[in-house]
């Protein structure tokens, strides 16, 4: 016998619930903002019954909150309050494997390269991101799986063996190639070979470049493209001056024009201070560095470039190591050769003496031999007379002693501190660069750095693992556009600190003026709701912290408890 309708609609107002939340509301409303569903909805057509963009931002949703990404979705929403997180029109049976495989393979029809452009546009848009630096570097991707069979579309990303910059040559991988702005606000990504070259990538990414940032306002002149050594390669260069593109790389020390210059700025020693650039404080482990200048000039392929000489009191770890192998190899093959000569005896000292002789004038870069020739004498056989010994016959002996050439030795330390960056910007006009500025441009482009970190967190990616290597070029496609949104937040984050000059709660109870995505989510952990019915309540009051930041981000307590359409 069927429950009166009254009855029914008394226990469903009476039905309660508890969801935590944590910080994905936060995401959500940001995802609004640039308005993600629905430009996925427009980029990809399907006649499924449920359209791709509440799938994409639940892949994203999943993604940041720091579980697999792809893995048991539909169970991850059984567990959460989807009106609330997506709208009340999906269902955690919407993201059963099926259906999510089918959006992948839509996505990878349509081009993970054109869906992600046409999200970070906006994003970069709707946010007034400063696109004047474009910084340009690749990560590997490690997975899980042999990969055997290739791809029935032969476009695919090859999933292969190659340098590992994760450390795991024992696993197959992709690569992940992104342009950012604003030191990290990614605006282009592309899944590339696991084999690719960063040499040949940059030239196809400086091939497209200037059409790509016309999109967002640019003409060539109007960006500076930003990007590591691999950058530095006949072609690439090439490539630049064709397409009237300026950029600032780093000078690999293969090139003889970057140990001449480094040379030079040493010997002549006229630096510009610039002094610390770090923002954060130092610690005992990691003290701040300063910064010095010198601008010189070097001529590659034909072609003459600015090249700024940078000396850092902390030296990088390789070039030290370098440094202190070059003293220990040239002192080791001193120290053999001097005790292979002075095993001999001499029986003439003008012999020894000119042995000597050619042994302190033995070429030495950092280091100098004293020598000395002393007597040796051999003694007659029996008892001495009166307790002196007879000398039979003196033979010659040479001693040595080896000494550093210090003001050598103090020039190569100063030498392994110092690095080349390389640019065309211009030196005078309306868009000069002077030396500290071009350092202070190459320097923020660590930032691409915490965002290949963010990629790979294991937090965020854990083991990999997808049928198809399509699927997986769209996986990065999930990837990007969840890191794209945790730094349009921290992109919000510091400008609000910027414009009111306030700080916000950061770690351990202090304040900062750096505010991260990282803290916002730290803060916001442990929020949830409780759900009676249709209505939904804070289990607790929001902290001072948590409101801080909700004002910060310009959003209303309101996203924890009151459902947005997206």
């Amino acid at each position: 016998m069927r429950m009166p309708i009254e009855m029914e609609q008394e226990l469903e107002r009476k039905k309660i619930a508890a969801y935590a939340l944590n910080h994905l509301p936060i995401v959500k409303e940001f995802a609004i903002k640039i308005g993600f569903v629905e430009i996925i909805n427009n980029l990809i057509p399907s006649k499924m019954d449920i359209e791709p963009g509440p799938i994409f931002l639940g892949l994203v949703l999943d993604t940041l909150s720091g579980r697999t990404p792809l893995y048991q979705l539909e169970n991850f929403f059984i567990n959460q309050d989807i009106d609330l997180l997506i709208d009340n029109n999906t269902k955690p049976s919407d993201f059963a494997d099926h259906n999510v495989g089918r959006v992948l393979d839509l996505a990878y029809e349509i081009g993970s390269i054109k869906i992600f452009s046409e999200v970070a546009r906006k994003g970069v848009a709707i946010f007034d991101v400063d696109t004047k630096h474009v910084s340009f570097d690749t990560t590997s991707v490690s997975v899980y799986g042999n990969y055997d069979l290739c791809s029935d579309k032969s476009e695919a990303i090859n999933i292969t063996y190659g340098h590992s910059k994760d450390h795991r040559p024992d696993l197959k991988q992709f690569l992940i190639s992104m342009l950012c702005v604003n030191r990290n606000v990614p605006i282009l990504g592309k899944t590339e070979d696991g084999n690719g070259s960063d040499k040949t990538i940059n030239n196809d990414v400086l091939s497209s470049i200037s059409k790509h940032m016309a999109q967002h306002g640019l003409k060539p002149g109007a960006f500076i493209y930003i990007a590591d050594s691999a950058m530095v390669t006949e072609d690439n260069l090439k490539e630049t001056c064709d397409s009237n593109i300026l950029f600032i790389s780093r000078l690999p020390a293969s090139y003889k024009e970057c140990g001449r210059v480094i040379k030079e700025a040493v010997e002549k020693d006229e630096w510009k201070e610039i002094g610390a650039l770090a923002t954060t404080p130092p610690t005992d482990n990691r003290p701040v560095a300063h910064y010095k200048t010198c601008e010189k000039d070097v001529i590659l392929y034909g072609k003459c470039y600015r090249a700024v000489v940078v000396h850092s009191s902390a030296h990088d770890k390789r070039r030290q190591k370098r440094m202190d192998k070059e003293l220990n190899n040239e002192n080791k093959f001193l120290n053999t050769k001097c005790k292979e000569i002075t095993k001999e005896e001499y029986f003439c000292r003008a012999d020894a003496e000119r042995a000597a002789c050619q042994l302190k004038n033995t070429k030495s870069k950092y280091y100098k031999i004293i020598t000395d020739v002393v007597d040796s004498p051999k003694y007659k056989r029996g008892r001495p007379k009166d307790g002196i010994k007879k000398i039979r016959e003196m033979h010659y002996k040479i001693t040595y002693k080896i000494q550093e050439k210090k003001e050598d030795i103090e020039r190569l330390e100063k030498e392994a501190g110092c690095f080349v960056l390389i640019t065309n910007v211009p030196k005078e006009g309306e868009d000069c660069y002077d030396s500290s500025e071009i350092l202070k441009a190459y320097k923020d482009q660590h930032g691409i750095e915490h965002d290949f970190g963010f990629l790979k967190d294991p937090a965020i990616v854990n083991g990999i693992f997808l049928k198809k290597p399509e699927r997986i070029e769209v996986l990065g496609l999930i990837l990007l556009l969840s890191l794209l949104l945790w730094r349009l937040i921290e992109h919000s984050l510091r400008r609000h600190v910027e414009e009111t000059s306030k700080d916000l709660p950061g770690w351990e109870n202090r304040r900062t003026t750096r505010p991260t995505t990282f803290m916002m989510v730290t803060i916001f952990s442990g929020i949830m709701i409780i759900k009676i019915g249709k209505e939904r309540m804070l289990s607790k009051p929001l902290t001072n912290k948590q409101k801080e930041y909700l004002f910060a981000l310009g959003l209303s307590s309101k996203i924890f408890t009151v459902p947005r359409k997206i």
